[in-house]
């Protein structure tokens, strides 16, 4: 069954952002289908793995309440249907019985595929660290994008793409903590910027049993680096690191005696290189 007048008040609800089906697929038209549940396969590069059940239960109080308002985006495969975006809504809908639900039937490549669930995904902020990391790293081993490519596909800047991939240099038991939502994307960055093995143990089980934050951790760090230079820090410049790291999304370090000195920016790619002269230079 078609259903012409949904569209319309898609976008009177969404009217200032382009649909994440334009953003990926620009040719593709909103005409909107009921297709039965049983015939939707859910989307083997889906790249969210954990789905909480508290979220999962207010969406389908939700639907409850006032029906699926975004349909779910679907390719044709084999006959029948695969599912694109829309995995919490499908499981939502299966939950409460329902035997139908709103869907786009949209042709799309692999690396679509891949896209528009990523891009879902990011813009709900429904993705942990490690599963973003691992869905850029897809997009760039299997579909052979830059840095540069993924960042402008999914609406990240470059530098962005480049510190979440980095979290994958971190050893097992952190990613694992990291994809439980046992640490947080500002603890594993932190424990990434600590290179001595066991120090960086001592601190990840330290954040674990709740006897360290970020900040904290962040100041043992700094507070080392400038023990091993012989000085501490003047507080002021270790502000200033601090905010130029936040700006630049890197390592910075400001060395500085009798208002001479040097500003130390780091990168770990030639891509984050290149970004990282865009930011600066304009």
């Amino acid at each position: 069954m078609i259903r012409p007048a949904l569209g319309r008040g898609l976008g009177s609800l969404i009217p200032q952002r382009q649909s994440i089906t334009e953003q990926v697929l620009p040719e593709a038209r909103h005409e909107v289908l009921e297709i039965s549940v049983k015939e939707i396969h859910e989307n083997p590069r889906q790249p969210r793995a954990n789905f909480s059940p508290s979220e999962l239960e207010d969406l389908i109080n939700s639907i409850q309440e006032h029906g699926i308002i975004q349909p779910l985006i679907v390719t044709r495969s084999n006959g029948e249907y695969e599912l694109i975006a829309g995995e919490r809504r499908l499981r939502a809908a299966r939950t409460l019985g329902l035997k139908t639900v709103p869907a786009i039937v949209r042709d799309a490549t692999e690396q679509q595929k891949l896209e528009l669930a990523l891009i879902e995904n990011i813009q709900r902020q429904d993705l942990n660290a490690l599963e973003e990391a691992l869905a850029y790293k897809a997009l760039i081993e299997e579909f052979n994008l830059t840095q540069e490519q993924v960042s402008k596909r999914v609406g990240k800047s470059r530098s962005n793409i480049a510190n979440i991939l980095r979290l994958l240099e971190l050893p097992e038991e952190i990613l694992i903590a990291l994809k439980n939502g046992q640490i947080t994307k500002s603890h594993a960055r932190t424990l990434l910027a600590e290179t001595d093995t066991k120090k960086r143990f001592s601190l990840f089980k330290q954040m674990l049993s709740g006897d360290v934050s970020v900040r904290e951790a962040e100041a043992r760090i700094v507070s080392k680096r400038a023990g091993n230079s012989g000085a501490k820090k003047d507080p002021n410049i270790l502000a200033h690191e601090k905010k130029l790291r936040e700006v630049l999304g890197t390592k910075v370090e400001i060395s500085e005696s009798n208002g001479k000195g040097k500003i130390s920016i780091s990168f770990y790619s030639r891509e984050e290189f290149l970004d990282l002269l865009d930011r600066l230079i304009g």
